[in-house]
């Protein structure tokens, strides 16, 4: 005759977030991604709490998305390491992004860059270019013309053209 265990299964506790109810575990992974998707978006923990209860971040809206990509990512590491990717890469192109944006780039995050930041010379607000073959600096007029450039390496202004 075999004995019966009367050891109940633990039920895990749930919680509530949005509208749905989750084991606490997932709950708070989930809540970890959408913490760090505001976080990339410049938005802290302190911030989004109030914003969140002015009701002018609705954070259930975030919930869904971010639980699909815990299961896409299959771990907490491997989706937030997917969100610094795709915001970094979306910041520096000046573009918006959301948690759906990383799905849609999520074959190709091997191979999402941030714009590189180019650094053009400049002297007295006029452009300038190096020729090559003549191995000289030209400052480019107003008026289009090119003219020889006579000054020091330290008087060239490097600027950030976007």
């Amino acid at each position: 005759m075999k004995k019966k265990n009367k050891t109940k299964k633990k039920e895990e506790k749930k919680v509530k977030i949005g509208q749905m109810r989750l084991p606490l575990k997932l709950a708070t992974e989930i809540q970890a991604i959408v913490n760090h998707y505001f976080w990339t978006k410049g938005i802290d923990l302190k911030t989004l709490k109030e914003k969140a209860k002015k009701k002018e971040i609705i954070y259930a809206r975030h919930v869904r998305a971010a639980k699909q990509l815990l299961e896409l990512a299959g771990s907490l590491k491997k989706a937030l390491k997917a969100i610094d990717i795709v915001a970094e890469w979306a910041k520096s192109r000046n573009l918006d992004y959301t948690i759906e944006t990383i799905f849609k780039r999520w074959l190709e995050l091997d191979r999402l860059k941030p714009k590189e930041i180019v650094k053009k010379p400049y002297y007295q607000g006029n452009p300038m270019v190096w020729s090559e073959t003549k191995k000289k600096w030209y400052v480019i007029s107003e008026t289009g013309e090119w003219l020889e450039f006579g000054g020091k390496e330290s008087d060239i202004e490097w600027k950030i053209v976007k």
